[in-house]
């Protein structure tokens, strides 16, 4: 059976299937599908969640006799399968028809895929689990949905705002789901919960056109350490909000953390990439980030993430500063700052 992202939770409110299939390019409306359904898997009693990697090589009958199997501890499972490009070719074609031919009660079975193409949603894999299961589609949203979806995204947040400033937010983002909920977190973190005001959306729709925050970061994980001292500096001459920029430093660092722990335990790069659901036109800086530093050396900057969050909070330290050398160390370009002296006296390593 197929439905629409937008039905999922009607559906989930009323039934749970044993298998189910989400497909899409649109990375945050699948990973709020997927959300929402190992949340009611937990809910239906899945304690166990297994993931796998679909990659060259992929062993098809290793994951059939897993997901047939019983739990160890009796507990139901969730068995996550990613599979991007959704070609499974010939073997994982067979396994999965198996899967579907004799499927476990006790497990649930969740396909996360890219967009298919028609060839993928007439397979025979397809048709075997969408039988059984359900099909997830999740499209792109057009700039009509936009402002809907704004307002609900808001409204879980506990945030309101008139037409005209959802409306101009809509417009700074362009249609980007993904863009619009950063604006949203940003607004939140500025102004939390209640009515956020047409003044105030317009001032933080306008600094982000003129102070691209997120431009810093990715040419900090460019290492072009030159461009990140000259955009940083004006960062800070502008009065942008220390807070928003230490949000959106800590937030790369945490998934360049995460996905170096991956890397260590042997995982490929590739599939790394995939499962943390890079863009491909970052998957380049990404990389060159994750070369430069390994598992130990993010960790630390996490920690330093929240040290810079006390000094923020009136802790001691010059705010500033922390943050320069936060965001030159994301460059690969760590630099020991003497409190007691101005930046200009910096130590470069």
């Amino acid at each position: 059976m197929k439905i629409n992202h937008d039905q999922l939770m009607g559906h989930l409110n009323q039934q749970f299937k044993p298998v189910y299939i989400v497909s899409g390019d649109e990375p945050l409306l699948v990973q709020e599908a997927c959300d929402a359904i190992r949340a009611k898997a937990r809910a239906e009693g899945c304690v166990e969640r297994h993931v796998w990697e679909v990659a060259t090589g992929f062993d098809w009958q290793t994951w059939l006799a897993s997901g047939r199997n019983q739990s160890l501890f009796s507990d139901r499972q969730l068995i996550e399968l990613r599979m991007p490009t959704g070609k499974p070719g010939d073997a994982g074609n067979k396994a999965m028809q198996a899967y579907a031919q004799d499927v476990n009660p006790d497990n649930v079975l969740l396909i996360v895929t890219g967009k298919l193409d028609g060839s993928s949603q007439n397979s025979r894999w397809m048709k075997a689990l969408s039988a059984v299961g359900m099909w997830v589609t999740v499209w792109p949203l057009t700039l009509a949905q936009m402002p809907r979806w704004v307002q609900q995204r808001m409204s879980q947040r506990g945030m309101t705002a008139s037409t005209q400033a959802i409306a101009l937010l809509v417009e700074r983002v362009e249609g980007n789901p993904l863009a619009a909920m950063q604006e949203i977190e940003k607004l939140y973190l500025l102004f939390g919960e209640g009515n956020v005001s047409d003044e105030a959306v317009q001032d933080a729709v306008v600094d982000s056109a003129r102070f691209d925050i997120y431009t810093l970061v990715d040419n900090a994980l460019e290492g072009d350490v030159q461009r990140v001292i000259r955009i940083f500096s004006r960062l800070e001459e502008e009065g942008v909000e220390p807070i928003l920029l230490l949000w959106a430093l800590t937030r790369e660092i945490r998934g360049l953390a995460q996905m170096a722990s991956a890397l260590a335990q042997g995982e490929r790069m590739d599939s790394v990439l995939s499962k943390f659901r890079v863009w491909d036109k970052r998957k380049v800086l990404i990389k060159k980030a994750l070369s430069r530093s390994g598992s130990t050396d993010w960790q630390a900057l996490i920690v330093r993430s929240a040290a810079i969050d006390r000094t923020l909070k009136g802790g001691p330290g010059h705010r500033w500063d922390e943050l320069l050398g936060l965001t030159l160390q994301l460059a690969g370009r760590p630099i020991l700052i003497d409190q007691k002296n101005t930046r200009d006296n910096q130590i470069w390593m």
